[in-house]
């Protein structure tokens, strides 16, 4: 196998419920290559979200390993660790999470400015992924003048401005119709391979997990490879 761009060994996260410990992820391991689609189910509650926290380092595990690009993320400074990651990885979110004060097209922006780019060509290349999210015409409307499909698909192009070798999604239909749902996992994954950029999909979906090259289930706290 190609060496991993992401990889996670050993991860292990718990949360205290009153008198309670519970134990979200006890061994979780991932090793994704450059360029791979990689989807993750799994039960409501089982993990999932917490998972994609971990990976995207957003949280830290109580054990386990956890290498961007063969680089361990294991203490790095939250500076070093911010930058990377905007480097790295980009995020979609069931949420979109867009600025809501701001047009579709600084929205995409926004990406390359936590680099301190924002010239010509980044305001290029955010025209040219909101014209691939089929968006030309919309990239000077709000987030509140946008369906949630077409927010779904700014926030899609934000992930990519940066031209990351990997794109973390975490439910990204969640919020959306079938129809509107199916329409932007086939932009995802279409753009990802456009760019050859390495996908973690996590969905509830098993037809959009199936579009996948690999698909894996969280069970008791272990990533299942399903055939």
């Amino acid at each position: 196998m190609a060496d991993a761009i992401l990889s996670a060994r050993g991860l292990r996260k718990s949360y205290r419920s009153g008198d309670r410990t519970i134990e979200v992820l006890r061994d979780a391991a991932l090793s994704v290559c450059a360029g791979e689609s990689v989807s993750i189910r799994g039960e409501s509650g089982s993990g999932k979200t917490t998972l994609l926290n971990l990976l995207a380092g957003l949280d830290a595990p109580e054990a386990g390993a956890l290498h961007w690009a063969g680089a361990a993320v294991d203490g790095m400074g939250a500076n070093a660790l911010a930058e990377r990651r905007a480097r790295f990885l980009g995020l979609v979110f069931q949420a979109y999470y867009l600025i809501p004060e701001i047009d579709a097209l600084a929205n995409v922006l926004l990406a390359g400015r936590m680099l301190g780019r924002a010239g010509p060509a980044e305001r290029d290349r955010a025209r040219a992924l909101l014209a691939r999210a089929g968006l030309a015409d919309r990239s000077h409307h709000l987030p509140a003048q946008l369906s949630g499909g077409e927010r779904q698909r700014v926030a899609i192009a934000r992930a990519l401005m940066n031209r990351p070798p990997v794109i973390l999604a975490d439910e990204p239909t969640g919020n959306l119709d079938e129809h509107t749902g199916d329409a932007v996992i086939e932009m995802l994954l279409g753009a990802c391979a456009e760019q050859e950029a390495a996908l973690v999909l996590v969905t509830h979906n098993p037809q959009h997990a199936a579009k996948c090259g690999r698909r894996l289930m969280l069970h008791e706290g272990i990533l299942v490879e399903q055939p």
